[in-house]
């Protein structure tokens, strides 16, 4: 699944159906921001909407995942529902991933803040200690910014 072969192809099929960004946009209730960064390669379809996008230009989700229209004579050894399934699942992995990373961010924040309490009595070592201090908080903001992100959804 290459997301800019599906993006040319929600394009050409959107043409085709004489419908605009902002037009499709409002039929499956996204944004217009939403169906240009679809159709751009920057993201793919949330499998909260992949059916109701599919729908509105008469294609199958399979197609969608290929960036093609199905050959008439194709098989195929899976069927739309284990598709979604799988794009489904795949969602919710990355999403995870994003929290995990979050995650281990804040407690590598957390372990360098502790490391940077150890040293300390010469002015290298303050040096050192302060320096390990702010790669700790900006680590752990980080963590927070991630997992912040991730649970509202963006």
């Amino acid at each position: 699944m290459n997301q800019l072969t599906t993006g040319k192809f929600l394009a050409r099929k959107r043409k085709e159906k004489n419908l605009t960004q902002e037009q499709l946009a409002e039929k499956i209730g996204v944004s217009n921001k939403t169906i240009s960064k679809w159709e751009t390669g920057k993201c793919m379809p949330d499998y909260a909407v992949v059916k109701s996008l599919c729908e509105e230009l008469e294609i199958t989700v399979a197609e969608l995942m290929d960036g093609e229209e199905a050959e008439e004579k194709s098989v195929r050894s899976y069927d739309e529902d284990q598709i979604m399934d799988l794009l489904r699942r795949t969602q919710e992995l990355e999403k995870q991933q994003k929290l995990l990373y979050g995650i281990l961010l804040i407690v590598m924040g957390i372990a360098l803040q502790a490391c940077s309490y150890t040293l300390g009595g010469t002015d290298i070592k303050d040096f050192l200690s302060g320096i390990l201090l702010g790669l700790a908080v900006g680590e752990m903001l980080m963590g927070v910014y991630m997992l912040g992100r991730t649970i509202a959804g963006h």
